[in-house]
Parts: structure tokens; C-alpha cells; sequence
């Protein structure tokens, strides 16, 4: 969603850093571009303004320009002045002050509520919550059962009193329930509109009035624009919403939403959608999606995924595969199954610092999602046998498993050189590792300690 915004940023910095010295007329220059580009990525107009006057007076301080150093202050200004777009940045849900905690999901018909209320849900049993799931959306009888599916395929539960077609009613219910059988949170899926309708805010404020939320989250889908800025801001004023979830946020649309949501609705971003997943909805951290925009990457994020998808327990048993060289084919179709559940290429490209940049530049397709469907789909047509002991596929055998994949026999020899390359530079690795050790060991032994401790 960010890279065209991050291309122009780096063409900005890219410019300022070939200057020895900067002047009030290099910064104006470079102020302009920057005003330009974020005007082209839908930000509203009046947050540009503001945004850039408040850079320009902090750039064109004397401290600033005598600097040796001046290109990497401005470039600090502007990640400041971006941040203090986003406002303070939250953590997530407030704390519980009622049990249960309950948190209204707003926003208008195809925004992504009730996929979003799944996620939330999804996120509150990551975080060791245990909530209920109720839709009010009784106009719309697809709503209740696509919310039902979703939760059926995550083990959520959900509040579904056959019947009911009160909409304040099945939300007391939920809440009466999940007191009753100890869940500590409600999501609320509520109804929405194509448009906005006094009908819809007037349901809305009694259902608020009724259940008495902890949080009204508002649903706004990142790649309408401007356009969910004034609805947000029409819920905002007539039902009081307590944060923003930004939905759609791994799509290929333009950046404004996101970066004026807060200062012209002026409540804070709580979570973002990054795919299709249940598992893809992340807290809203500012400073990481602002490093990403300034080309400054993004690792931790992109450590806490490799964790998430990995696991303590695989962790441990790559890690022995590796020490003992037993890494086989069937070790790397489990890794490709683990970077992709990481999320697309894509977004872990966004994440390292100057790789997206050097991808650009690049003809190849090394960078292509499609290289681990293919690699996947190569693996699996291959026998139990093959995968263990990859020496046995001679020419017919490659041709069997071309055939099988839907691929050439050339990717096939490809895949098999790429992975004797892998094996070959694990074994020095571990070589290197060992000389190190037995070196270790006799320093150790001449300055009189036992060679036993070394090893």
C-alpha cells in the first residue's frame, strides 16, 4: 500500500543527501516534492499543510543548516512529524473495568466488520481472553452465518439465538450468556449501510445505550480514502467511537487514509488488517509502519511473525536438522509453508531496510510469491524416498516430477542445485564452528585451564 509513498520519500532523501550544505531553498525544494507526494497518496489536504509547515519550521533552524550532519536531522524531522500524525500510539484494547468487557464493531457494509470482528475475536484468544461473538446485522441474514462460519473455523463462540430478530435484544442475550458461562469479552458485529441513514445511527446509539461498550471500534476499509475519513467522522460524532481499525491494509491503494485518519477524526488507530487470514489483524504500532514508509524497514515486526509462525517446538527441531546435517527436502517445504504464513513476499520485502528498493531493480523473479508455489508444488511431487535422499532422481525421475508440478524439468534441476548449495554451506558452517571450538580449547589448555571447558 506504501510503496509508492515510500519511493517518493527516497527520492526526496536521495536528493537532500547529495548536498554538502543545505540552504532554506534546498529544503523548500525538497518540501515541495514531499507535499506533492502525499497529496498524490490521497492524505487530506489540510493535514499536508499543517504537516509541512511544521517540518519546514523545524528545518530551516540554523542549528539545522550548520550542521555536518543537516540531511539525516531533516530526514529525523520528518519521521517526528509523521509519528505525531498517528498521535500517542496504543496498545490494543483498554483494560477490562466490567466483566464482560464489551466492544461494539461499526463501520458501513463492506468495510470488513464482521471479518474483523473473527479477527478480533482471534486476537483475544491469542492474548489468552476468552470471547463471544454475537452479529445484530438481522437485516442481512448472510451476516449472522458468515460470522457463525468464520468462528465454526476458529473455535470461537458464538451467541446465535435462532429467532431473535431484535438486534438489542441478541446483544443483551450475548452478554447475559457470556456472564452466565465465564467468557470475559463480547464483539458486537453491528449492522451497516452502503451509506449512512439516520435508521442505521439511531440502531446504533440504542444499541450502545443498551450494552454499555467498553470500546466502539470503527471499521474503515484503508483503501476508500477520503471517503472513510468522513464516515469515521460522522460515526465519531453521532455514537462516540473509541478507536479505528484499519481494514485492507496489505492492498495496493493509497496511503492517505492512514495517514490522516487520526488527525482529522482524532482517535487513535487501535489495530490494522493485513490480509485475508483470521490470524492477519496486528496491533497498529506507528513507528514501525513509519520506518517502512521512510525505507528505514521494519525487523522487529518481521522477527515477532517469524516467531509467531515458527514456534519454540520447530524452533528446536530445525535447529538439531541443522547441528546433526539432516536437512532434507522435507525440512524445506515445512520452511516454505512457514515464510508464507509469515504473509506475502511483499510485505516481508517492505519490512528489511533497502530491499524493496534493490528488488525494483531487479529482472529476475527472485523476489516472485510465485517461486514458493512453485517450490512447494515441485517438493510434493516428489516420493517419500526422493525427498530424504534427493541423489536418486535421475533424468526420468525429473521429468515424472516436471510433469507432476505443472513445472519444466529445468526448475526442477534448479531447485535440486539450490538445495546441494544450501546443504554444502551448512556442512562449512558448521565445519567453521568446530575449528573454532578445538581453538578455543587449546588457548584455554595453554593458559592452564582444563581443554574439557572449551568444548
Amino acid at each position: 500500500m506504501f510503496n509508492s509513498l515510500a519511493d517518493r520519500f527516497q527520492n526526496v532523501f536521495e536528493s537532500l543527501r547529495g548536498e554538502v550544505r543545505l540552504t532554506p531553498e534546498t529544503v523548500e525544494a525538497a518540501l515541495k516534492d514531499i507535499r506533492v507526494a502525499l497529496l498524490e497518496a490521497d492524505v487530506n489536504f489540510k493535514v499536508v499543510k499543517a504537516f509541512v509547515n511544521r517540518v519546514r519550521d523545524r528545518a530551516i533552524d540554523q542549528k539545522v543548516l550548520d550542521s555536518l550532519t543537516s540531511t539525516q536531522q531533516v530526514v529525523g524531522i520528518v519521521r517526528d512529524e509523521m509519528l505525531a500524525l498517528f498521535g500517542q500510539g496504543a496498545t490494543g484494547l483498554s483494560k477490562a473495568t466490567n466483566h464482560p468487557q464489551v466492544i461494539l464493531i461499526l463501520g458501513l457494509q463492506g468495510s470488513g466488520k464482521t471479518t474483523t470482528s473473527a479477527k478480533l475475536g482471534e486476537w483475544c484468544k491469542r492474548e489468552g481472553r476468552h470471547p463471544m461473538l454475537v452479529s445484530t446485522d438481522v437485516r442481512r441474514a448472510a451476516a449472522i452465518s458468515q460470522l457463525n462460519l468464520l468462528c465454526e473455523s476458529a473455535g470461537l463462540r458464538v451467541h446465535d439465538p435462532g429467532g431473535s430478530v431484535d438486534p438489542v435484544q441478541r446483544a443483551k442475550t450475548a452478554i447475559d450468556e457470556a456472564r452466565d458461562f465465564g467468557f470475559d469479552t463480547v464483539i458486537v458485529d453491528t449492522a451497516g449501510r452502503i451509506h449512512l441513514d439516520e435508521e442505521l445511527m439511531g440502531e446504533l446509539e440504542v444499541i450502545r445505550d443498551a450494552v454499555k461498550p467498553a470500546e466502539l471500534l470503527y471499521v474503515a476499509d484503508a483503501m476508500t480514502g477520503q471517503d472513510a475519513i468522513k464516515s469515521a467522522g460522522e460515526f465519531h460524532r453521532r455514537v462516540g467511537i473509541t478507536g479505528l481499525v484499519l481494514s485492507k491494509m496489505d492492498g495496493d491503494a493509497k496511503a492517505g487514509a492512514a495517514l490522516s485518519m487520526v488527525s482529522v477524526v482524532g482517535v487513535p488507530i487501535l489495530f490494522s488488517g493485513i490480509g485475508e487470514r483470521l490470524e492477519d489483524l496486528e496491533i497498529f504500532q506507528p513507528e514501525r509502519l513509519v520506518s517502512r514508509i521512510l525505507g528505514m524497514g521494519d525487523i522487529l515486526t518481521l522477527v515477532e511473525r517469524a516467531e509467531k509462525a515458527i514456534g519454540e517446538r520447530e524452533t528446536t527441531r530445525l535447529t538439531e536438522k541443522l547441528r546433526h546435517q539432516d536437512f532434507s527436502l522435507e525440512d524445506l517445504r515445512d520452511q516454505v509453508d512457514t515464510v508464507s504464513n509469515m504473509g506475502s513476499l511483499e510485505q516481508m520485502i517492505e519490512m528489511i531496510p533497502g530491499l524493496r528498493r534493490m528488488n525494483n531493480s531487479r529482472n529476475d523473479g527472485d523476489m516472485d510469491q510465485g517461486q514458493l508455489v512453485r517450490t512447494a508444488a515441485i517438493i510434493d511431487s516428489m516420493t517419500v524416498v526422493e525427498r530424504r535422499n534427493p541423489a536418486v532422481i535421475n533424468g526420468s525421475r525429473r521429468k515424472r516430477i516436471a510433469c507432476g508440478s505443472g513445472t519444466e524439468v529445468q526448475d526442477v534441476n534448479r531447485l535440486l542445485k539450490q538445495f546441494s548449495q544450501m546443504r554444502k554451506m551448512l556442512k562449512m558452517v558448521k565445519g567453521a564452528n568446530v575449528k573454532r571450538k578445538r581453538a578455543g580449547a587449546r588457548r584455554l589448555g595453554r593458559i592452564g585451564f582444563p581443554q574439557s571447558i572449551g568444548r
